[in-house]
């Protein structure tokens, strides 16, 4: 099994940027966690801060990966075009988000990645990205 995980813009300041809300811990870290845990699954990881650099590893991966676990950051609330990228792979994607963006700021309700995504898992912290695995696993 092979699954992508793909981060936006900010995501690499994960554990320096807003502690409070997401954490002490950078990605990278994780990432070797769920890697330990994981071990019979291939997980590649990408993050950029620039949209088409996004949609185009969406577009490289969504025909021959087995899932994608996407926090597109704040992309989530402007960008239709990596909505657009969503629906044209046959990929399924997992839309994760660190944080309770419904408990934020207003304009942060409006995803242009959920209506697409086969599912959002949102608020969890990130154990987001692990649950996501364990639902693509099971399906």
């Amino acid at each position: 099994m092979k699954i992508a995980i793909i981060n936006g813009p900010n995501l690499n300041l994960l554990g320096k940027r807003e502690t409070d809300i997401y954490g002490n811990m950078p990605f990278e870290q994780f990432l070797d966690t769920l890697k330990k845990k994981y071990a019979d699954i291939e997980i590649s990881y990408f993050q950029s801060n620039v949209e088409g650099e996004l949609i185009n590893e969406l577009q490289r991966v969504g025909f021959d990966y087995d899932g994608i676990l996407l926090n597109p950051g704040g992309y989530t609330h402007t960008s239709i075009a990596i909505g657009d990228a969503i629906a044209a792979i046959t990929t399924p994607v997992v839309e994760v988000h660190i944080s309770n963006v419904h408990a934020r700021e207003d304009f942060r309700k409006l995803s242009h990645v959920s209506a697409k995504a086969a599912g959002s898992i949102i608020g969890l912290g990130l154990e987001g990205y692990d649950l996501a695995i364990e639902w693509l696993l099971t399906r």
